[in-house]
């Protein structure tokens, strides 16, 4: 139920986006870090984007007693919600509020969805072109929805951005399908191409029996060069974004890019350990991002004296 006044309204709004910053910063310490280099009014939007993100895939990743019931049941009170404008769940409003603020098209949300329910019954992809189109809806459209909120440099359509966009939001997932091999095995799924997989002797009874190999560490060596080539692919849009957005694009893409070091170093043993980028690691980048950051914010704020709220209401 929509709250009679706007101040109360607002509140719950508040409330919403803090409880979605609580999600980002409790699991993905990364991502969360480098949202701290965005302007105020935007981090909320990419905390929204984020926890939505994560309580629907929890319905697959952490399931309860029915986890297609459960997700198809949040899924339709969301794009029922999205429709009325108001949710009385704290995730779900600060979603749809993000959603109608930033005008992001209906699909994206839709595609997503898709993706999420198509993990409670496929286990594996033939190759790196169905595991792109599984990607579409798990990682692409999660950069088509974050670009809105980054926005972008004067004179540049936001379709010209958009290719960048997706390739970033593969190149994060694919860095967490390499650093995730184990867990997701465990969950029955497998995002490693069966081919390259049957290419290199590596079977998914190999994993799950965390047997470290020659092939293995070889495909991991190939699947690494894949994920930095979308990197690649991603660099050329960060200077299309607005000037304020870019250290934060620049600090997650040193952030996630360093997990895929790390897996180097490890000599891709990913299967018995969770690689991941140290704490010092991670404060450094951040640091080094700063000062960049705080000089965008100080010459658009100059340029926009009157800006809105943190929540945008």
């Amino acid at each position: 139920m929509i709250p009679p006044t706007r101040a109360a309204q607002q509140a719950a709004l508040d409330a919403a986006y803090a409880h979605c910053a609580a999600i980002a910063a409790r699991h993905g310490k990364s991502y969360h870090l480098a949202t701290r280099l965005l302007t105020p009014d935007r981090r909320p939007a990419v905390h929204a984007l984020y926890a939505a993100a994560r309580t629907a895939d929890d319905f697959v990743d952490v399931p309860g007693a029915d986890p297609s019931g459960d997700l198809a049941t949040w899924s339709k009170a969301l794009l029922d919600e999205l429709s009325g404008g108001w949710s009385d769940d704290p995730v779900r409003l600060a979603l749809v509020h993000t959603y109608r603020r930033y005008e992001i098209p209906l699909e994206h949300l839709v595609d997503f969805l898709a993706a999420m329910t198509s993990d409670l019954d496929v286990t594996g992809y033939a190759d790196l072109d169905a595991l792109d189109r599984y990607m579409w809806g798990s990682a692409s459209v999660i950069g088509l929805q974050v670009l809105p909120v980054l926005g972008t440099a004067p004179g540049v359509a936001r379709e010209e951005a958009a290719p960048h966009a997706i390739a970033l939001g593969e190149a994060f997932q694919l860095t967490n399908f390499l650093r995730d091999v184990a867990e997701d095995v465990d969950r029955g799924r497998v995002y490693l191409p069966e081919d390259l997989m049957t290419a290199h002797g590596v079977t998914r009874e190999q994993l799950a029996a965390r047997q470290f190999s020659p092939g293995f560490r070889e495909l991991m060596k190939e699947m690494v060069a894949v994920t930095r080539r979308r990197y690649d692919d991603a660099a050329p849009g960060t200077p299309l974004l607005a000037r304020e957005s870019r250290d934060c694009v620049r600090a997650a893409t040193a952030l996630y890019g360093g997990i895929l070091t790390e897996i180097e170093k490890a000599d891709y043993r990913v299967l018995d350990r969770r690689v991941r980028v140290s704490r010092p690691r991670r404060l450094a980048v951040f640091a080094r991002r700063l000062t960049a950051a705080q000089l965008a914010r100080v010459s658009t704020t100059r340029a926009k004296p009157n800006s809105r709220s943190s929540t945008g209401a």
